[in-house]
């Protein structure tokens, strides 16, 4: 699919990623309605977890959940990068027009799933070789329903989980609880310029 309006789209780790101000961006504004749980935009500590994968690269061809997904880029980035079979989970079916136009420029097929993280259980979690997720803990009422769904993927056998952030104590309180129960590691990450993003990813 061609893009048009250059000026108003970024490329970056082998995607091609709208701004807000791009004309498309704004139609599905128009026929979505506002974003309920800020899925509103592309947030920059997907860089992050781009950046960390490339770094630790997946196999090819895994099963991967992205949870909190938004606008989905980085489930995009392993079907595109490593041939991942994505799910991209969202509480907000809005974001997934998003998606679906940004999977569509970039060349790849993504599954979407409408689900909380409480309702989404380790039968489901089973399926999936890997989870990943970014931005995705920003309320305090956040915090247990994503390390439980972290507990719940290790203990379905789910391979890797990498999730990042910009640093909110929210996030970290998740990635403490991770690695005092679940043997985590978490680290500050920086991507260099031209993103120049700065934030903590978390495997574990």
């Amino acid at each position: 699919m061609t893009v048009n309006g250059a000026a108003y789209c970024r490329e970056a780790f082998g995607l091609t990623i709208l701004k807000n101000s791009h004309k498309d961006i704004r139609r599905l504004r128009q026929q979505t309605g506002a974003a309920t749980i800020h899925g509103n935009k592309f947030w920059k500590s997907t860089f992050l977890l781009m950046d960390y994968l490339l770094e630790t690269p997946p196999k090819k061809r895994l099963k991967v959940l992205e949870v909190g997904c938004g606008w989905g880029l980085g489930g995009i980035f392993c079907a595109k990068t490593f041939a991942a079979r994505v799910t991209a989970l969202d509480a907000d079916a809005s974001v997934f027009a998003f998606l679906q136009h940004h999977a569509d420029i970039n060349g790849v097929k993504v599954e979407t799933w409408r689900s909380r993280y409480e309702k989404v259980t380790r039968a489901h979690l089973s399926e999936f070789d890997m989870l990943i997720g970014a931005d995705i803990c920003f309320w305090d009422s956040m915090v247990d329903p994503l390390y439980n769904l972290v507990r719940r993927a290790k203990q379905a056998g789910v391979g890797r989980v990498v999730l990042s952030d910009p640093g909110r104590p929210t996030f970290g309180k998740v990635a403490q609880r991770c690695i005092d129960k679940l043997d985590a590691d978490y680290q500050m990450w920086h991507v260099a310029a031209p993103h120049n993003t700065s934030g903590l990813v978390l495997e574990v």
